[in-house]
Formats: structure tokens, C-alpha cells, sequence
């Protein structure tokens, strides 16, 4: 088995993290895809500014709200990853603009190898991180992006993983 930089025991499959359908298709294949390579999967759960800034205590206690949310939202996940690889993922917690902390938690983490996202199958189109990412600022990735269409089941994730 070959253990050296590059190796599949390096891949990690980086999986942001909110409360849509289509993230939990791109968690299901990030997981698979992790079993079968022996690599490991990340989440990032991002509590994304406020509109009540100007009200400090308020804007405050809602980021609260919201990190604790994500926070258990991350636990939940972590056990479901746990239970389809076998090991614990790895768990980030940031706040800011999505876009942004994923891509400085990328070009920190020089173990993130792989961006698993899911895709809205909504009229809206795909999300807007994978509008973003896939447009003006795919050529600052330094990692591949995999797309999981968002209408896939649990069968055709795991015939294509």
C-alpha cells in the first residue's frame, strides 16, 4: 500500500454543511466515496453573518442560536458519517460568508483533497456556492469540485460510488 503524499489515505472529502436535501446526497457519496478509497470526510458548517448588526445584542444572540444549531447539526452528521465509513469526520466551524471560509479553510487545510457539494434540483438552479465556485472563482480551487445532482437516491449514490 502506498502511504507517501498523494496517497488515498491522504484523501479527505470536504462537505459543507446546512440543512438542504442536496447536502445529504453530497454526504452519502462523500462517504462512500471515503469508504472505498480509504480516505476521510470533513464538514464545514459556516454561521453566515446577521442583518441585525446594528442591534449588537440581538445580532449576537442570534449567532448564538445559530452556531449551537450547527453544532448539533455537525454531531448528527458525525454519527452518520461514523456509521457509513467507520470513522469520525473531521469537523469545522466558521463564521463568516460561506464562500469565503470555504475557500481560506481549503487553502489552509492542505489535507482537503476533494469538494463534495450537492445540487439543488430547484428552478433557482444549482445553489450559489456551486454557482460561485464554478464560475469566477473555480481557477483560485485548489482542490477538484465533485457536483452530486440533488435527486439521486441512496441506490444510484451507491452504484456510482
Amino acid at each position: 500500500m502506498n502511504d507517501g503524499p498523494g496517497s488515498s489515505n491522504d484523501r479527505v472529502f470536504l462537505v459543507v454543511v446546512d440543512d438542504s436535501e442536496e447536502m445529504g446526497v453530497a454526504l452519502r457519496y462523500a462517504c462512500r466515496r471515503a469508504s472505498n478509497t480509504g480516505g476521510r470526510v470533513a464538514l464545514l458548517f459556516v454561521v453566515e453573518p446577521t442583518d441585525f448588526q446594528h442591534w449588537m445584542a440581538v445580532g449576537d444572540l442570534m449567532r448564538e442560536e445559530a452556531r449551537n444549531e450547527g453544532e448539533q447539526l455537525l454531531q448528527r452528521l458525525a454519527a452518520r458519517v461514523n456509521e457509513l465509513t467507520g470513522t469520525l469526520p473531521v469537523l469545522y466551524v466558521r463564521e463568516g460568508s460561506r464562500r469565503e471560509e470555504l475557500m481560506k479553510l481549503i487553502d489552509e487545510e492542505p489535507s482537503i483533497s476533494i469538494l463534495v457539494l450537492g445540487a439543488s434540483i430547484d428552478k433557482r438552479g444549482p445553489g450559489p456556492l456551486i454557482e460561485a465556485l464554478t464560475g469566477k472563482f473555480v481557477g483560485k480551487l485548489r482542490v477538484p469540485v465533485t457536483i452530486v445532482p440533488g435527486n439521486l437516491d441512496e441506490e444510484d449514490i451507491d452504484s456510482i460510488s
